[in-house]
């Protein structure tokens, strides 16, 4: 009688452990998110094996707002995420020039909203996602956070994470003496000389203009020897942030250029400084977690 009392237990354990495990452990390819004007919007999904329910991060590649996938670019910080029991979601956005502003800020909105509808099934906490941004893509983030308001609570997050950010986009195009190639076939302004037209597009698309206090944490990493997004750039964020008493931490890579791949070689700190920002920021205790299983899907 013992015996079929301990088999019963254990089974009851057993099931109580898959009912909490996450339904799609591992890692998921090309899962739709959106469907903008009938263009299919698709993200990567990593989610840790374990209990849960974990925190997330939402991952938003560079390239100028012209290129770049979900895939590359911000990969680097794919395997200490999930180390670290965070499970990551990587998407793409619409493109310029096909796709002028805001669309890549609406895409990035809707995988906001996506990950919360789907917190449950992925095993996540919905009150622990976090934004992560590089380069175009850090500037995307940025332009979620400062429109998601206290009337728009869908498309608030607890963290934001903004890799060498361009958050000044009139003072970057008077260095340049004149908006880039990017910035062009993103806003769909001339190139040269900026007209009125031009500043106030350029205006309304740097979120430095729009910061609130009632943004969440922030986290900048930005390299020294930046010549596509200066540092400075960062260094303006932050103070902006800190008159408002928003906190934001900056981690400063010296000598490092544009791209979080080329610091592997100059200071590849940065991972376990940002992934030690996160888990004190999201209230995590420091995990002993194995990475998550290699398996691969995709979906139809």
């Amino acid at each position: 009688m013992k015996n079929i009392c301990a088999i019963r237990a254990i089974g009851g354990l057993i099931f109580a452990l898959l009912l909490v495990a996450p339904v799609h452990a591992g890692l998921t390819k090309d899962i739709e998110y959106s469907k903008p004007e009938g263009e299919s919007l698709k993200l990567d999904a990593c989610v840790p094996d374990g209990m849960g329910p974990f925190p997330a991060a939402i991952l938003v590649h560079g390239g100028g707002w012209s290129s770049g996938d979900k895939a590359t670019e911000i990969d680097p910080i794919f395997a200490p995420l999930t180390k670290a029991g965070i499970a990551w979601f990587s998407i793409n956005y619409r493109l310029a020039p096909a796709h002028k502003y805001p669309a890549c800020i609406e895409d990035a909105e809707a995988a906001v909203k996506w990950v919360k509808a789907h917190a449950k099934e992925y095993n996540i906490d919905p009150q622990k996602i976090v934004l992560i941004g590089e380069s175009a893509g850090g500037h995307i983030v940025d332009m979620v956070a400062v429109r998601a308001t206290k009337d728009k609570p869908d498309t608030r997050v607890a963290a934001v994470v903004a890799f060498y950010a361009p958050c000044n986009n009139v003072a970057d195009s008077v260095r340049r003496g004149g908006p880039s190639a990017s910035m062009q076939g993103l806003l769909g302004v001339p190139a040269g000389p900026m007209n009125d037209q031009t500043k106030k597009a350029l205006y309304d698309i740097s979120p430095l203009n729009f910061v609130h206090k009632d943004l969440p944490p922030y986290l900048l990493v930005h390299g020294t020897a930046d010549k596509s997004v200066p540092y400075e750039q960062s260094v303006q964020w932050q103070a902006k942030l800190k008159d408002l008493g928003v906190p934001c931490d900056l981690i400063t890579v010296k000598d490092g250029p544009h791209v979080m791949g080329r610091w592997e070689t100059i200071d590849p700190t940065y991972k376990e400084k940002t992934i030690a920002w996160l888990v004190k920021t999201l209230g995590m205790t420091p995990p002993a977690v194995a990475p998550a299983p290699s398996k691969t899907t995709a979906t139809p």
